[in-house]
């Protein structure tokens, strides 16, 4: 009988980062939001690049400052809309003074009006993340499908946005998974390129 313990599933590594996220106060939140918004992307970001970003819910980390920062320099913004659970996400143009509505699975998205955009970049929420660039989200597969879907379109930059403590050793990688380019935490820029 091997001494070695079972490697955690995708499902308790999402749960522990979850619950070490959760634990965070609102004021250490806000801190990292802002401290990710300072430092900006590791990159140049072009006038008329399409940001897309999210809408940050339960503990997630907020990507609206660092958006709106992106928007000074003449970024356009997006926010993904959910068009149905096995599809991938739409993104539609916004702006940090327009009204959203609540999407099929109550999250806050652009009204259906807003036109769609395609993003050059794309900010991306996570529950977990690695040093090799790969993520666990929620579990519905939205992020994958979406990653295949514009792969198949134009080249793009996925960009996590993270505490810190959402980092683990590393995640249990399937064929549809797709790493990160780069993740944002408070503290820290990781570039996987060239990994």
């Amino acid at each position: 009988m091997s001494d070695t313990p079972p490697t955690p599933t995708k499902i308790e590594l999402r749960i522990a980062a979850l619950a070490r996220r959760t634990a965070l106060s609102e004021a250490e939140r806000s801190a990292a939001a802002q401290a990710i918004a300072a430092r900006g992307l590791p990159f140049p970001v072009r006038a008329g690049s399409i940001v897309a970003g999210y809408s940050p819910i339960r503990s997630e980390i907020d990507p609206i400052p660092l958006m709106q920062h992106l928007a000074a320099q003449g970024a356009r913004l997006a926010l993904p809309v959910i068009i149905a659970r096995d599809e991938p996400l739409m993104f539609r143009i916004w702006s940090p003074n327009d009204a959203l509505v609540r999407g099929s699975l109550g999250v806050p998205e652009p009204a259906p009006d807003a036109p769609p955009l395609i993003p050059d970049i794309l900010l991306v929420p996570l529950a977990a993340f690695d040093r090799a660039g790969h993520r666990i989200g929620y579990g519905a597969g939205h992020y994958d499908r979406t990653f295949a879907q514009l792969h198949a379109i134009k080249p793009f930059i996925a960009v996590g946005v993270a505490f810190d403590t959402q980092e683990i050793e590393a995640i249990p990688m399937q064929p549809h998974d797709v790493a990160l380019d780069y993740v944002l935490t408070e503290t820290r820029t990781i570039d996987f390129r060239s990994i």
